[in-house]
């Protein structure tokens, strides 16, 4: 038979990764929001945060889940000190979302390497 891993430990890599996509989605649409605030704000981080507590971090190969991971420490570490004017620390939370966004979409846009030879006309 054929060893493989066991179902829990795949339960808990999906838990976390929906938790990590949970909180990507949630920060972004609130940063997108007209009526955004960055003290509502802070203290939504901070829920979210308590989400990710509750899971048991695991470690992540994908280029998009660990850039995923790095956006939710990075928007931790910019949130800690939150001023009046927090559209600088939110403009560059929004540039690393769509850098975010640009490698989960990578994989799906890959070029047809045999374009030429899929259609035959009959001549």
């Amino acid at each position: 038979m054929r060893e493989s891993t066991p179902p829990n430990e795949k339960v808990i890599r999906l838990r976390y990764i929906r938790v990590l996509e949970k909180f990507f989605t949630r920060t972004v649409s609130y940063m997108k929001n007209p009526d955004f605030s960055p003290i509502i704000f802070k203290k939504n981080i901070d829920r979210y945060y308590e989400d990710i507590k509750k899971v048991t971090p695991i470690r992540l190969d994908s280029g998009y889940l660990s850039s995923l991971e790095e956006f939710v420490n990075s928007t931790l570490t910019k949130t800690t000190h939150i001023d009046d004017d927090f559209s600088t620390q939110k403009e560059q939370l929004l540039k690393e979302s769509n850098l975010v966004l640009k490698e989960k979409n990578k994989s799906s846009s890959k070029k047809d390497k045999h374009k030429s030879k899929d259609f035959y006309d009959g001549y």
